[in-house]
C-alpha cells in the first residue's frame, strides 16, 4: 500500500523553450523511478510524445506503454485550461487507480497554456487525496527572452494580436511569460550556451522582476542531458503548489475577472501534418530552412526515415534553426516513414507539402 502521494511535476513554456527535451532526459537519465508522462501539445499529431516514447526505448527491461494500460498520456486539446474536467482529471484519475506502478507524474503543458488551471485541479478531492505538484518548472528560451522577443520568431504574432482592436482579450507573448512565471516554483533558463555575459544579465533581471525571491533561476545548456544528479533534483522540489496556486494573481485572471472574451492566443495558429516516405536528410533540410524563411512557420518537429540509416532521425525546428540528431533505431515493425508537424499562421499547406515532397526517394527492395 501507497502511503505517500505521488508526486508529478508540471513543466510549461513555450514552443521551442526546451520542455520536450527536458523530459526526454529525465526519462533517459533518472532510472529506479516508475514515471507515467501526460502531454498535452498544440497541433493535430502531438510529435512530442512519439519522442518521449522513444526514451522508454531505451530503457533495459522497460516497454513504452499508451492509454489507459500504458504510462503515455495524450490529451487531444490544446489548452488544458478549457478541458481539465473533460480531459486532464479522467487522467489523472486513472492514474490514481494505477497509483501502486506509479513513483512520479510529469505533465508537458501546451507552449501557450497556463499552469494555474491545471495546478488547481490538484486540489480535487479525488486527486488531492492521492497526488501533490512537487514542483511547477518554467522553461524559457534564454536568446529569445534576451532578444525581447520572448518565443523564437513569434515577435510577429505578438505585434499582429497587440495590433488588432476587435479582440478583447488576446494575450501578448509577454502577459503570458508573465503568467507562467508567476506560478514557477523553478525556472530553467535554456541554450544559455548562446548567450553573453550581458544578454544573461538581462534575462536574469527580467526573471528576477517576475518572481518571488524564493524562487530559483537555473540556466542550462546541452550538458543537463547527461547531468544525473541535477536531473534527478529537479523532482524531488516538493513545493505542494496546489496548496498556495489559489493565492496567484496573472493576466489571465484579471481579464476574466472584467469579464473579457476569452479567446485562447493558439486559437490564432494553424497546424498541418506532413507525411512522407524515405527522404535524403540533406535535401528535406534544405527545402524546410527554405519554408521557415518564407512562411510563417513558428515551430516544426518530427522525424525523418533516411535510406541506409537504421536509426530514426529527429527534426526540429525553431523560428529560422533547424537541428536534426538520430535518436533511436527504428523497431523491426516499425514502418519506415516521414512526419513533421508544422505549427505557424496562414500556412500553405500544399506548397510544403510540394516542397518537402522533393526530399522523397525511392528505396529498392
Amino acid at each position: 500500500m501507497q502511503l505517500n502521494k505521488i508526486p508529478a511535476t508540471v513543466v510549461t513554456g513555450f514552443l521551442g523553450s526546451g520542455k520536450t527535451t527536458l523530459l526526454a532526459n529525465i526519462l533517459r537519465q533518472v532510472t529506479g523511478k516508475r514515471i507515467a508522462v501526460i502531454v498535452n501539445e498544440f497541433g493535430e499529431q502531438d510529435i512530442d510524445s512519439s519522442l518521449l516514447r522513444s526514451c522508454a526505448l531505451g530503457c533495459e527491461g522497460e516497454q513504452p506503454m499508451d492509454g489507459e494500460d500504458g504510462s503515455i498520456y495524450e490529451l487531444a486539446n490544446g489548452c488544458i485550461c478549457c478541458t481539465v474536467e473533460e480531459e486532464f482529471l479522467p487522467v489523472m484519475k486513472k492514474l490514481v487507480a494505477r497509483r501502486n506502478d506509479i513513483d512520479h507524474i510529469l505533465i508537458e503543458t501546451s507552449g501557450l497554456a497556463l499552469p494555474k488551471p491545471l495546478v488547481q485541479a490538484f486540489n480535487w478531492p479525488e486527486v488531492r487525496s492521492h497526488c501533490t505538484v512537487d514542483a511547477i518548472i518554467t522553461v524559457i528560451d534564454g536568446p529569445a527572452v534576451a532578444a525581447g522577443r520572448f518565443a523564437s520568431d513569434e515577435g510577429k504574432v505578438a505585434a499582429q494580436r497587440l495590433a488588432d482592436e476587435s479582440l478583447d482579450h488576446d494575450p501578448s507573448l509577454r502577459e503570458l511569460l508573465d503568467d507562467q512565471l508567476s506560478a514557477a516554483d523553478l525556472v530553467l533558463v535554456t541554450k544559455t550556451d548562446l548567450l553573453s555575459a550581458e544578454e544573461k544579465a538581462r534575462v536574469e533581471t527580467l526573471v528576477k522582476a517576475r518572481v518571488p525571491a524564493s524562487v530559483k533561476i537555473l540556466f542550462i545548456d546541452q550538458t543537463l542531458a547527461t547531468d544525473t544528479a541535477q536531473l534527478e533534483a529537479l523532482m524531488g522540489i516538493g513545493a505542494a503548489s496546489e496548496e498556495n496556486i489559489d493565492r496567484i494573481a496573472n493576466h489571465h485572471d484579471k481579464h476574466h475577472a472584467e469579464g473579457a472574451h476569452h479567446d485562447h492566443a493558439h486559437d490564432h495558429f494553424d497546424s498541418c501534418v506532413i507525411t512522407l516516405g524515405e527522404v535524403d536528410a540533406d535535401v528535406l533540410a534544405a527545402q524546410l530552412q527554405q519554408l521557415l524563411e518564407t512562411q510563417e512557420i513558428y515551430r516544426a518537429k518530427g522525424f525523418a526515415a533516411v535510406p541506409g540509416k537504421p536509426m530514426r532521425r529527429v527534426i526540429q525546428a525553431v523560428g529560422e534553426r533547424l537541428d536534426g540528431y538520430f535518436d533511436r533505431l527504428w523497431g523491426q515493425d516499425e514502418r519506415r516513414q516521414t512526419q513533421l508537424v508544422i505549427i505557424g499562421k496562414a500556412l500553405n499547406r500544399d506548397d510544403i507539402q510540394a516542397a518537402l515532397s522533393s526530399a522523397e526517394r525511392t528505396v529498392s527492395a
